[in-house]
């Protein structure tokens, strides 16, 4: 019996996103169309509603989506038949045709790149729209990229989706458009764009504060020197690399704080008004992720849910985390992208992967918003390239083709050997050994602008920020971290004074010489107010307020700037 055609009246209302975006492509009719929208603005059911729009004028006959890993296949399956569109999640490519039952199939990039022929004939068989999923994907390999354009050329109507529109490499994306820039290069472009900053002002996201822990970290490298440091301290891509990996080591103490502050986090959120708040710590390899589990174990008293890969039952172990009350889910590579389990709140950040499209990917897990007010919490290491990816949330990126390699981090490559057979290589461990590492808030990211002063772990400042309430719009959650700033000051003036034995001086006395580290810190809580006077004045978004200040005075992010760029950046806004 044939599929019967989906009723469109019983799709659910659409976003007003999702709507401008439908009549624009209802307008077009064109045979490509690119999608770019924020993680957890609901890619998956903009894609469904043309589906079925399609297949109810009789544009297309069958659908084929593609997306990047099996549990996917299975979430997209379950999402279609809801609105009555019937996709065969358990297609494989010796099948060659799916069930006339059937509107048609999911599948992987892995299985197109295995046989494109298989799904080109698929495709030649009936008008076909095929849905590609994250389709930056396609540019992962030429056996994937080529396997896609060669299965899906005959395809009537071909739509891109993709949360993260931009790669870490010059591998041109199947179907997608490029245009040449005043700089000569290639940049990829989209016909509908929904990015973070719009979706956090229409609710859809939660805004998202990035909890930075720094610390002391020593190790021995090779040759049997032992060397220390403290994380996010400016040195050598080398140093920063090893320190990195040194607070990430299961055995020191940094991981251990850093998860004790994170549950804390998590127990604020669940009696805040998030009852069934879960958290997530992502891990670079299998070994690391189940000494995570322990630890977890160990700092919470309850186990935590392990997903290591794509194997049997991986699928089953999310979506039962995803319905229940379990506090804790470690994972390597299954939840780093697409997944859905909108009751993650407060993720740990434990792997040195660092390229901007899959931190975007990871800060994506916990940023789809259900109800009004809901705020997620992300524990990252104070590594200065991860500051500035956590300060640029909001900042909208294009694939670009040609452009000078700028590799930051250390080890994405082998994240991308874990990812896809999640064994750990043993080529770093070779080259040093973790000793010690301990761990203490370094500051608090927000909407661009960074707050705090450092604060040990397990003392009431840390205590301060942990304790926001998990409630709060985006302009509560800025009013209280600068007052929460602006305590922890007063307090360390304050003892200072009792340690000198003077009583705290009246505001008319002359200030005490600052450090540097201090300096940073006032003029990072000045340019934060400038910048909060200005977002009142003219409803621009903050990030947005801290993004042209950077184009005008050029440097990093403010988490990562110098005193001289503060000082500038200051003078500029207000002149502005």
């Amino acid at each position: 019996m044939a599929a019967r055609t989906p009723a469109l009246e019983t799709f659910p209302p659409l976003r007003a996103w999702q709507r401008k975006a439908l009549v624009e492509y209802l307008r077009r009719r064109s045979d490509d169309f690119t999608a770019v929208a924020t993680p957890g603005a609901g890619k998956t059911t903009f894609a469904l509603r043309i589906a079925a729009e399609l297949l109810a004028d009789g544009s297309v006959e069958a659908v084929t989506v593609v997306a990047p890993t099996e549990h996917l296949k299975t979430q997209w399956a379950e999402s279609a038949a809801r609105v009555g569109i019937q996709l065969d999640a358990a297609f494989r490519n010796a099948d060659v045709h799916s069930a006339a039952d059937f509107h048609g199939a999911v599948v992987t990039y892995a299985q197109v790149g295995m046989a494109p022929h298989v799904h080109r004939r698929r495709t030649m068989t009936r008008r076909t729209l095929v849905i590609l999923d994250e389709i930056h994907h396609a540019g992962d390999s030429r056996t994937w990229g080529d396997g896609v354009k060669a299965a899906f050329e005959p395809a009537v109507r071909r739509l891109m989706l993709t949360g993260t529109p931009f790669r870490s490499d010059d591998n041109p994306i199947p179907f997608v458009s490029y245009e040449r820039g005043s700089d000569g290069l290639l940049r990829s472009r989209a016909d509908s764009v929904y990015g973070y900053s719009d979706a956090l002002r229409d609710g859809v996201v939660r805004p998202v504060l990035f909890l930075a822990y720094s610390g002391e970290t020593r190790w021995r490298t090779n040759a049997g020197e032992e060397l220390a440091a403290r994380l996010g301290e400016p040195m050598t891509q080398d140093l920063v690399a090893q320190a990195w990996r040194t607070a990430l080591d299961p055995a020191g103490d940094w991981m251990p704080q850093v998860l004790r502050a994170a549950d804390a986090r998590l127990t604020v959120l669940r009696e805040a008004g998030m009852p069934d708040a879960g958290g997530l710590v992502i891990a670079s390899d299998q070994q690391t992720a189940r000494s995570y589990a322990k630890l977890i174990e160990q700092v919470t008293g309850e186990k935590a849910a392990v997903v290591l890969s794509d194997d049997v039952g991986a699928s089953a172990r999310i979506a039962t985390f995803g319905a229940s009350q379990q506090r804790w889910l470690v994972a390597v590579r299954m939840v780093s992208e697409g997944v859905d389990i909108p009751r993650l709140a407060v993720g740990v950040y434990a792997t040195s992967a660092s390229t901007p499209l899959y931190f975007a990917q990871a800060i994506g897990r916990f940023v789809r918003a259900r109800r009004p007010g809901e705020t997620a919490s992300v524990f990252v290491p104070s590594v200065p390239h991860l500051l500035g990816l956590a300060s640029e949330m909001e900042v909208e990126r294009d694939h670009v083709l040609g452009k000078p390699s700028d590799r930051e981090g250390f080890d994405d490559d082998l994240l991308e050997r874990a990812q896809r057979d999640d064994q750990a290589s043993g080529e770093l461990e070779k080259r040093f050994t973790a000793l010690s590492a301990t761990a203490e808030l370094d500051q608090v990211i927000f909407d661009g602008a960074s707050f705090g002063t450092a604060a040990q772990a397990g003392t009431p400042e840390e205590e301060e920020y942990l304790g926001l309430p998990g409630l709060l719009t985006s302009e509560q959650v800025a009013a209280l971290l600068s007052k929460r700033q602006a305590d922890q000051l007063a307090a360390q003036r304050r003892r200072v004074a009792e340690r000198s034995g003077v009583p705290a001086a009246p505001t008319v006395a002359p200030p005490a010489p600052m450090s540097a580290a201090q300096r940073r810190v006032a003029l990072r809580r000045q340019l934060n107010a400038l910048v909060a006077a200005r977002h009142h004045r003219t409803g621009q978004p903050h990030g947005k307020i801290h993004a042209e200040l950077r184009r005008l005075c050029g440097g990093p992010p403010s988490a990562q700037a110098t005193i001289e760029q503060l000082e500038e950046r200051i003078a500029t806004v207000q002149t502005l």
